[in-house]
């Protein structure tokens, strides 16, 4: 088109896309109640017209400013990393944005964040906590509405979202289990700012190896401070140290199961012959180590979409009386750190981790 370029229109992309303008609207808005289907056709017009909805006009006449918030606790860490370009794409799809807020797993940050003491526009949060009490959380009347992330909150009122770790870090020891392990390590017991989550994983570990009529040994269960890879080193030395045997690892997320393997090799232990492990998170890091890692992948484009459609639900209807609770899938995803044993090599019998530098 020559000379003054036409604003686009709701009605145009409606024409556009064949419905109507109040389906646009929706859309726009992010409005739960359209079909995936619509959402995309929707869309595609929307990006083919180059519309650009109105947000000044939009807030002055709503009184919300098109933005959500999401707490969580620490970027740096690539799970949360994922999880929230997970959230920043499901709130692009419904035409809201993003503001992300990192707590580093705070209790005070946490606290200010959920009652709102720190300035902020946004119209809704979706909040990732890991040090606030559950007590807190029931009493404390949230600045905005609010869905939770995190299994460990499931006795909340409030509406939450989440893995069932329990179920997951069963399935996860069941595999090591069937393939021939017996002596096997959980990597991340109940320390730190990380323990609600932490009790999750070790009763879904301490359950598999009791259906699988393996006695409990307090010395398999190796408590860490941190998620991270210097904590999983750190556990296998402390293995090393006490000389105690093992022949695979369940380890509480992908961190520790990268600082795990690292420690493993330094000590002359191949992965997975004489140690399977496993994690948690299914990071990217975890494909693409040698070997590469078998995790437990929970399903963070569902949780992103689950998390939204139900924020902006509560948003619209904040009357509405109890809050829900939604599991998200996940699935085992099974590649070379735990073979079964006499796979991909020769194997030798688990000896315990002595230092064989």
């Amino acid at each position: 088109m020559e000379g003054a370029t036409m604003a686009v229109r709701l009605r145009d992309v409606a024409e556009l896309a064949g419905v109507s303008v109040k389906t646009v609207s929706n859309v726009v808005h992010g409005h739960p109640a359209v079909s995936p289907s619509m959402r995309e056709r929707v869309q595609s017009s929307i990006a083919a017209l180059g519309y650009v909805p109105n947000m000044s006009a939009r807030s002055l006449r709503t009184g919300r400013s098109g933005l959500v918030g999401l707490a969580v606790p620490h970027l740096s860490d690539p799970y949360f990393s994922a999880l929230a370009g997970a959230v920043i794409d499901a709130a692009a799809a419904r035409g809201v944005s993003v503001l992300v807020e990192q707590t580093a797993g705070d209790p005070v940050r946490e606290t200010d964040v959920l009652l709102g003491r720190r300035p902020t526009i946004v119209d809704a949060l979706v909040f990732s906590p890991i040090s606030v009490t559950q007590a807190a959380l029931d009493e404390a009347a949230p600045a905005v509405p609010l869905v939770l992330l995190g299994e460990h909150l499931m006795a909340s009122q409030r509406d939450r979202v989440a893995v069932d770790n329990v179920t997951a870090s069963a399935e996860a020891v069941a595999h090591l289990v069937a393939g021939g392990r017996r002596r096997i390590a959980a990597v991340g017991a109940k320390r730190g700012s990380t323990a609600a989550t932490a009790e999750l994983r070790l009763a879904g570990y301490r359950q598999a190896l009791t259906a699988a009529g393996i006695g409990l040994d307090d010395e398999l269960e190796v408590a860490t401070d941190h998620f991270s890879r210097a904590s999983g080193a750190q556990a296998v030395q402390s293995l090393v140290d006490a000389g105690t045997d093992v022949d695979a690892l369940f380890c509480f997320n992908d961190l520790l199961a990268l600082g795990a393997i690292e420690a493993l090799r330094r000590h002359g232990r191949c992965v997975p012959d004489d140690v399977a492990v496993v994690g948690f998170d299914d990071i990217d890091e975890g494909r693409h180590t040698e070997p590469d890692l078998t995790s437990v992948a929970p399903d963070l484009r569902v949780l992103a979409d689950l998390a939204l459609d139900r924020l902006l639900l509560r948003l619209d209807a904040p009357e509405t009386a109890e809050g829900s609770s939604i599991i998200v899938p996940h699935h085992l995803v099974v590649r070379g750190s735990s073979s079964p044993a006499g796979e991909g090599g020769t194997t030798t019998p688990a000896e315990g981790l002595t230092d064989a530098r």
